[in-house]
């Protein structure tokens, strides 16, 4: 099952207000114009790496054999970028219905502090109405953050891999852990739910890049990546991949049909001068449309686009 967090909806507030005698507040409430939500439409963001201290920086360029000198590493204010981020994807109209954040959302290791700042940060989106679906990174600590989310049930506690169905296409969200590997079982259940559902084209998500990094730091694939994009190319109906882990904004091609995306980090960079930020994706019929938004808009990068077919 997924790590899933439903919307703070319309009912919440209102109960909120009644506690609060606020009836006056409720008439204007439902006087106010609701904003529109597009089921087609999914905010792709990924390593957010939240730390327990919101102020807190972090010299991503920073790393063993990194080619940048000492004093030119760049920093970056985890906290504010995903805010931002969060300002930014509330400010879409219509508003994106879904969100995925394909894992390390914290810094660290994943300790309750950090995802208590995650879940702050993270919690006007869900005001606003839009659902937030979460894949596990290798800086994750799955039973650190359950213990946030009283509201899982104990047979939603184990791997988190799930199908979204959207209109025009199917998003699965795979496990990848803290290691890079899915596992012999999950790959079964990858293949399985693949052939069970051929009605719509296929765009797959895990933490983990399949194969070693082509780009700036060097990062070895998961353990079974090969094994992954076997089942993946098999099937015509897969027409995407997106990983994070790598922090860097790739697009690159297997096999014919098969796209595989390296999403940029919301956080920090591994590259001096690469860009930081998320994905506004617009699925229709023949294709997913993925334009870049950058933390900073003046990124030369800012509003790259890539367009995934969805057919053929």
């Amino acid at each position: 099952m997924p790590i899933t967090l439903a919307p703070i909806t319309r009912r919440n507030y209102i109960t909120g207000s009644l506690v609060l005698g606020g009836s006056a507040w409720i008439k204007s409430y439902a006087l106010a114009k609701q904003p529109t939500f597009d089921p087609n439409r999914v905010a792709l963001l990924a390593d957010t790496h939240v730390s327990d201290d919101p102020k807190r920086s972090y010299p991503g360029t920073k790393w063993p054999g990194s080619p940048v000198k000492e004093d030119e590493h760049e920093w970056v204010n985890m906290a504010d970028s995903l805010a931002q981020s969060v300002r930014e994807i509330i400010a879409l109209k219509p508003r994106p219905a879904n969100l995925i954040i394909n894992g390390d959302c914290a810094l660290s290791r994943g300790t309750e502090a950090e995802y208590k700042e995650f879940l702050r940060l993270i919690e006007p989106i869900r005001k606003a109405g839009i659902k937030v679906h979460i894949t596990i990174g290798n800086h994750d600590t799955r039973e650190k953050l359950w213990k946030l989310l009283p509201f899982l049930k104990k047979d939603q506690m184990g791997i988190h891999a799930d199908v979204i169905e959207l209109p025009y296409a199917n998003i699965f969200l795979l496990d990848s852990g803290k290691k890079g590997i899915l596992g012999e079982a999950q790959l079964d259940w990858l293949a399985q739910q693949l052939d069970k559902h051929t009605d719509r084209p296929v765009l797959v998500f895990a933490h983990f890049n399949p194969l070693p990094n082509p780009g700036v730091r060097p990062i070895r694939g998961m353990r079974d990546g090969e094994a992954l994009l076997k089942v993946l190319a098999r099937r015509k109906h897969a027409r995407a991949y997106f990983y994070g882990h790598t922090h860097e904004w790739q697009n690159s091609k297997h096999e014919e049909h098969l796209h595989i995306i390296g999403q940029p980090a919301v956080s920090y960079y591994f590259g001096k001068g690469q860009a930081h930020g998320w994905i506004d994706m617009k699925l229709n019929e023949t294709s997913a449309d993925l334009k870049l938004r950058c933390i900073d808009p003046k990124h030369p990068q800012d509003s790259d686009r890539l367009k995934i077919s969805l057919k053929g």
